[in-house]
């Protein structure tokens, strides 16, 4: 399937009634905090509402919300009964995208919920990696680290929402085993250590009582751990690196899904 159609709908702009716009289906946030809202709505009451909300026509008559519903919600507050909105025909996947792309540019989602609605635009629509990530303006690599977030254990999930756990805590944790996940958060969180500190965690766990079996293994230096991170960024998937003290080793790239595969495949193509 086509990535969603790059050139601009038609659109007009007016003034529509407030209860005739009903949520959005595609809009990735899931928490509006009261206390912003409260402010943005004395804001409106004070001096109106500056930027205009987009919707689309809905089949049945009314408005479906494609972009604005934090303003929405605050004109609502404010008690305004009509709205200025931008109305656009667009399809599914163009709503879906104009959503996503307007809550990322505004750095208001957390990593998990932008991860969802990734998700959720790359399963709805059938898209590859590639194709979610041109729609978003996002890269690859970028998309498919956010995408991995979800097969996070339930609880590092939720410590991630909360802000109890960074991104680069998640992506080091991805490499343990789910009850081993929530363990070694929980640790991390309490000890405030560092996503170097974690990353090193991490690797000694899954490295477990081979490496004291094994003489000749040499500890990976900071040149190694940062190659690590450099590689893990430039393809989006997790890597290590291990060698013994002849320079011998190997190098291992970990996947979730044949789509990853296949565009960590096309990263390593010259």
């Amino acid at each position: 399937m086509e990535v969603p159609a790059q050139a601009a709908p038609a659109a007009t702009q007016g003034q529509i009634p407030i209860d005739a716009i009903v949520r959005g289906r595609y809009q990735p946030r899931m928490e509006f905090p009261e206390d912003s809202l409260a402010e943005l709505a004395a804001s409106i009451k004070a001096q109106g509402l500056m930027q205009p909300v987009v919707v689309r026509p809905k089949a049945q008559g009314g408005y479906e919300l494609v972009a604005g519903e934090r303003r929405w919600r605050a004109a609502q507050m404010a008690g305004l009964t009509q709205i200025p909105a931008v109305v656009k025909e667009v399809s599914d996947e163009q709503a879906s995208a104009m959503a996503l792309i307007e809550n990322i540019q505004r750095e208001d989602l957390n990593p998990l919920e932008e991860a969802a609605a990734l998700h959720r635009l790359r399963e709805e629509f059938e898209l590859t990696q590639q194709q979610v990530a041109d729609s978003v303006g996002k890269s690859r690599v970028a998309v498919a680290n956010l995408l991995r977030l979800l097969n996070l254990a339930p609880r590092v999930r939720q410590m991630l929402s909360q802000g109890d756990l960074e991104m680069g805590h998640a992506r080091a944790l991805l490499s343990l085993e789910a009850h081993v996940q929530e363990e070694v958060a929980v640790q991390v969180s309490r000890k405030g250590l560092s996503v170097r500190q974690t990353e090193g965690l991490v690797r000694r766990l899954l490295k477990g009582p081979s490496a004291a079996n094994n003489p000749g293994a040499a500890r990976p230096d900071a040149d190694t751990r940062q190659l690590e991170r450099e590689i893990t960024d430039r393809i989006g998937a997790p890597v290590s690196i291990t060698h013994n003290a002849q320079g011998r080793g190997q190098l291992v790239i970990r996947y979730s899904s044949l789509d990853e595969l296949d565009g960590i495949l096309r990263h390593l193509k010259p």
